[in-house]
């Protein structure tokens, strides 16, 4: 005969099957949802203390709000047209790259290394490459295009652009209120453990994304204006290129480093620019190792690399754009259920029976 708990288990573990399929099938609709739910998140911290100086919650979130609105519109009105111009300065040189490319850095190596590197001839796929190039652009433009002449795709975007924001704003101003409620519904013999595990996982995760946003921020600000202080054309693409690859710890530093050296080996010739590139890419390495990483982040993440790259990647094969926006808060969490449950085992019978009974033997 079953017993209460074994079905009301059942229960439980059904609610959370049906919550996965319908995530699943109804990803596109969730978007703005999640998205708004993890700028909440985001926010929360902040409006507790405004609240704590005495401020209104509403008048809180409001105030953060306004806050984070001008800062977007300020990166928007400023890095768009400068990004777009250096893209389109991109275009333009790389005829002149290949050219150089095969005239001079091909021939330098082969007489260093005493090797030819063989017949494959740049100057006659020149024009293969650059049209290549230039398809890829026109692509880009031609989706564009394409979105904005369909009128229910457009609508669909713009909705979700709209919503994200009324959907974070709401839940902001309601966080703690809805953090009750859901602490109310556990059952009572398993509310003190959980909300322990939670909270550890609201620690890890909420270090890991308001964190690592901030390092991602200020490394890319570190590369871009050092890049741009040795007179680098590309430097605010390579910043904020090398900015947002560092949610994956030194990914960023690799992608950056190496399409630095090569635009600066492009633009001045030497070897002298491209080591003071290396110079502004190992300050900023050792600036977010020893200053930004423990100042910001904290050691207590527990979220290696490789973890991270497969819960990017398997977010977005299942969910596509929502299982990637779901990847790390999943990741963070997943990593706090599997250090308990690796502690309960280390403490179980099953790992320490053995060794409890050779010693009585012994």
């Amino acid at each position: 005969m079953q017993t209460t708990e074994s079905i009301d288990s059942r229960w439980l573990w059904g609610a959370i099957l049906a919550l996965v399929v319908v995530c699943y099938f109804l990803a596109p609709v969730l978007t703005p949802f999640v998205a708004g739910a993890l700028l909440a998140y985001l926010g929360d911290p902040l409006v507790d203390q405004m609240e704590r100086w005495r401020l209104n919650r509403t008048l809180a979130v409001i105030l953060v709000f306004a806050i984070f609105g001008f800062i977007a519109l300020l990166l928007v009105l400023l890095l768009f047209p400068m990004v777009a111009r250096q893209f389109a300065y991109l275009t333009e040189r790389l005829p002149t790259i290949i050219t150089w490319l095969q005239k001079v850095a091909i021939p330098r190596v082969e007489k260093t290394i005493g090797v030819e590197l063989g017949s494959f001839d740049l100057l006659d796929n020149k024009d293969l490459l650059i049209s290549a190039w230039q398809y890829s652009g026109d692509y880009v433009e031609g989706f564009i295009k394409n979105l904005t002449k369909s009128g229910l795709a457009i609508f669909a975007l713009l909705g979700n652009l709209v919503l994200t924001p009324i959907v974070a704003f709401y839940l902001l101003r309601d966080w703690d209120i809805l953090m009750d409620k859901i602490r109310g519904l556990i059952p009572r013999q398993y509310a003190s453990n959980t909300v322990s595990l939670f909270s550890e996982c609201d620690e890890r995760l909420g270090a890991f994304l308001r964190g690592q946003l901030l390092v991602m921020l200020v490394l890319g600000i570190i590369y871009a204006a050092g890049m741009w202080m040795l007179g680098l054309d590309l430097a605010l693409l390579i910043g904020l290129l090398s900015g947002l690859a560092s949610i994956i710890p030194y990914l960023g530093f690799a992608v950056g480093i190496v399409a630095a050296s090569i635009v600066a080996f492009f633009q001045f010739h030497d070897v002298l620019h491209m080591l003071m590139v290396w110079g502004v890419f190992i300050i900023g390495q050792l600036l977010e190792g020893s200053i930004l990483t423990p100042l910001l982040v904290g050691d207590r993440i527990g979220l290696h690399p490789v973890a991270v790259i497969f819960a990017i990647l398997a977010g977005g094969e299942l969910f596509g754009f929502l299982g990637m926006l779901l990847a790390l808060p999943v990741a963070a969490a997943s990593m706090v259920f599997l250090e308990h449950a690796r502690r309960r085992y280390l403490s179980s019978r099953m790992y320490v029976g053995n060794a409890d009974s050779s010693q009585e033997t012994e």
